[in-house]
């Protein structure tokens, strides 16, 4: 843990390119990015810009052709596989679009599994996992399956799933492209919720409502931050980011 003085992520140079069939796909192209603890930032910007890919290269999904990434002052390029797993356990919390739940697992075991894995005790993952789903309005869901929820259920359990361990940083890929405007409106409120209560979160969504309960949005265009704009009401950040706006009504 550190003094508050070191962001809890830093990235640095960011390059990923995907090669497929056709030309090479330049995803993210020399991205630099700082987040505070408690900060909640949002990443927008049209379909194919390299939004998700540079999510997942802040997971520890993807590795980048070149850059570094520091979690907590603590540089990651050394990290094999199974540490960036140790890491999604127990130091980042990541949701997906899709869900990404176990479809043979019940919903109390779709959450409690990462506690589990984590190391924690199974009566203490099971009341991390009873708070959590009583908080999101799934009470009386845990033996339910995925496949017999609700998309904006399904949603709920998957951020059950990743807060289960309390981790530092939340990262969240478009979690409402898969809902409609009742759902949206949902994840929106509970993301508020969770970041209100100190949870630093970086969001990827091309959707402008959710994008709108961060503090900080980040445009991101052909694989670069286009813009870096610190919302009207937000509380100042820590580390200083050349070029900020404030934006207004």
């Amino acid at each position: 843990m550190n003094d508050g003085s070191v962001p809890l992520l830093r990235a640095e140079g960011l390059v990923k390119t995907h090669h497929g069939g056709g030309a090479p796909a330049h995803a993210v192209r020399g991205v630099d990015l700082s987040v505070a603890r408690g900060e909640f930032v949002a990443i927008t910007g049209p379909s194919g810009a390299g939004k998700s890919t540079l999510l997942h290269l802040l997971g520890g999904l993807q590795r980048p052709d070149r850059g570094s990434i520091r979690l907590d002052g603590r540089c990651t390029d050394s990290f094999s596989e199974a540490r960036w797993a140790v890491e999604r356990r127990k130091a980042i919390g990541i949701v997906f679009q899709f869900f990404n739940l176990v479809s043979n697992l019940s919903v109390a075991d779709n959450v409690e599994l990462p506690a589990l894995l984590a190391g924690v005790p199974p009566k203490r993952a099971r009341a991390e996992r009873e708070e959590l789903l009583a908080e999101l309005g799934l009470a009386g869901k845990e033996r339910s399956m995925p496949g017999e929820l609700s998309g904006g259920e399904q949603q709920r359990v998957a951020l059950a799933r990743a807060l289960v361990n309390h981790p530092p940083l939340l990262l969240a890929d478009e979690p409402a492209g898969s809902l409609d405007s009742k759902g949206t409106r949902e994840v929106m409120r509970l993301l508020s919720r969770f970041h209100g209560r100190g949870q630093s979160i970086v969001l990827v969504t091309h959707d402008a409502r959710l994008a709108s309960a961060a503090d900080r949005v980040i445009s991101f265009f052909d694989g670069r931050i286009a813009d870096d704009a610190v919302l009207d009401g937000a509380p100042p950040r820590k580390q200083g980011t050349a070029g900020v706006l404030e934006l207004r009504d």
